[in-house]
């Protein structure tokens, strides 16, 4: 009777450790359920942003002429000495040659002739102030309104410069003097990419030295020769449409100098020569420092068609041909 007993209760125990452990083995497998159930699934490693680097140059000519204001980035020479007259707050460029400036000068005009020393002294041109300079006859003023705009200068060129504006202003003597003006201590912010173009074009100039496209220009009788030669090439008119109608030279297309002509500055050809001209050799000026800037082998045509102001020089007044 007592084994029996004691067999009845090892079954029992027996019976008893089967159930815990088919419950626990349960458990387990229930619980591992539902951790699965309530783990968020890991969120997807979202994308790095594409980051692209605008070129500060490109983005500075562009604008210069997509904001292109109605005077254009000139003045008259009889305004400017009305200013000079006024006492003005404001700073006068001269960037003719040493010798020309010494002697005489609009009152108040710094020398900074013609070429790298524009480069060099970039910093030391007031970007807070009107900067108003002028050459000879505009043409290379206008390459450097161009560059200096670029550098945040806030800069106009003197229509038809020293002489054939200045010096035909009657009673202009009475605002000139023969005293060396220079630069204060101030130095201003340009970015080193705008410096680095700006050192690139002026140094430039010396690449095509006494070559026929000095001063990123051509004459007019090199012109003509150059279109009855093999070599391929390019012109550019920036006069109105209305005038480019009446009469342009043979084979140049049509970019009106306005506001949003960079629109179309894609038409023209990268690698070939494109020969600039307006008028007077002003706005073209303007517009060949900028094409350069973007990477054209642009260069303006000296004295433009030509005007009564500027005879002889200039193609029209030359007599050369011009189409319809």
């Amino acid at each position: 009777m007592k084994k029996i007993k004691s067999l009845f209760a090892f079954l029992l125990i027996g019976a008893l450790v089967l159930s815990l452990m088919g419950c626990a083995k349960e458990e387990v497998v229930d619980t591992s359920m539902d951790i699965a159930a309530e783990t968020p699934e890991a969120p997807e490693t979202p994308e790095e942003p594409v980051v692209i680097e605008k070129d500060i140059v490109e983005e500075g000519v562009l604008a210069y002429f997509a904001n292109m204001p109605e005077h254009g980035y000139k003045i008259k020479e009889a305004d400017l000495l009305e200013k000079v007259k006024a006492n003005d707050e404001m700073v006068i460029l001269d960037i003719r040659s040493a010798e020309d400036y010494a002697k005489g000068h609009v009152i108040g005009a710094i020398n900074v002739p013609w070429g790298t020393a524009i480069s060099d002294n970039i910093t030391k041109i007031p970007q807070d102030k009107e900067v108003f300079i002028y050459c000879y006859t505009g043409q290379t003023a206008g390459q450097a309104v161009m560059t200096m705009n670029l550098a945040g200068i806030n800069a106009r060129s003197i229509e038809f410069g020293w002489n054939l504006g200045i010096s035909k202003v009657e009673g202009y003597e009475a605002l000139t003097d023969t005293n060396a003006y220079e630069f204060g201590s101030d130095a201003y912010e340009v970015a080193p990419e705008i410096v680095a173009a700006l050192d690139s074009y002026y140094s430039g100039l010396a690449d095509v030295g006494d070559t026929i496209y000095k001063f990123y220009k051509i004459s007019e009788d090199d012109l003509k020769a150059l279109m009855e030669s093999d070599e391929d090439f390019y012109i550019l008119s920036v006069r109105k449409a209305e005038d480019y109608e009446k009469g342009h030279i043979d084979g140049a297309f049509n970019i009106p100098f306005t506001a949003g002509m960079e629109q179309q500055f894609s038409i023209l050809p990268v690698g070939k020569k494109v020969v600039v001209y307006c008028y007077t050799g002003q706005t073209s000026g303007q517009t060949v420092a900028g094409l350069r800037l973007l990477g054209y082998d642009a260069v303006s045509l000296n004295a433009g068609m030509g005007k009564d102001k500027n005879a002889p020089a200039g193609w029209a007044n030359k007599g050369y041909e011009v189409v319809q």
